[in-house]
C-alpha cells in the first residue's frame, strides 16, 4: 500500500462521519500521545521500566499503526502529500549524509 493509498483510506474512513478532522492542534496532541504509547512500549521491551504484571502487552506494529493513521490525518487536513515530502526527505537525506557513515 502506498502512502498515497494511506491517505487515501484515512480520508474516506474520516468522511464518512459529520465531525471529519480535528483541529491540527488536536491531531498533533493525538500523534504525541500515540508516539508516547510506542515509546512506552520501547521502553518496556529494551529500557529498565518492565511491565507490571497487570499490564497488557501491546503489539509494536498496532503502535506503529497508529502513528500512521494520525499523521496521514495531519497530513490530509493540511492537504500535504506524505508521497512527495518522503520523497524530498529521502533526496536530503541521499545526499547529505551519503558519506556520513560507514556502508557495508
Amino acid at each position: 500500500m502506498s502512502l498515497k493509498d494511506v491517505q487515501k483510506e484515512v480520508d474516506n474512513w474520516i468522511n464518512q462521519y459529520k465531525l471529519g478532522y480535528f483541529k491540527p492542534l488536536e491531531i498533533l496532541a493525538r500523534l504525541t500521545e500515540e508516539t508516547g504509547e510506542l515509546a512506552r512500549e520501547i521502553n518496556h521491551l529494551y529500557g529498565p521500566k518492565k511491565k507490571k504484571p497487570s499490564e497488557d502487552v501491546k503489539d509494536l506494529a498496532d503502535e506503529m499503526g497508529d502513528i500512521i493513521f494520525t499523521l496521514a490525518c495531519l497530513a490530509n487536513s493540511h492537504n500535504i502529500d506524505l508521497e512527495q515530502a518522503f520523497q524530498r526527505v529521502m533526496a536530503k537525506y541521499n545526499d547529505r549524509d551519503k558519506d556520513r557513515y560507514e556502508k557495508k
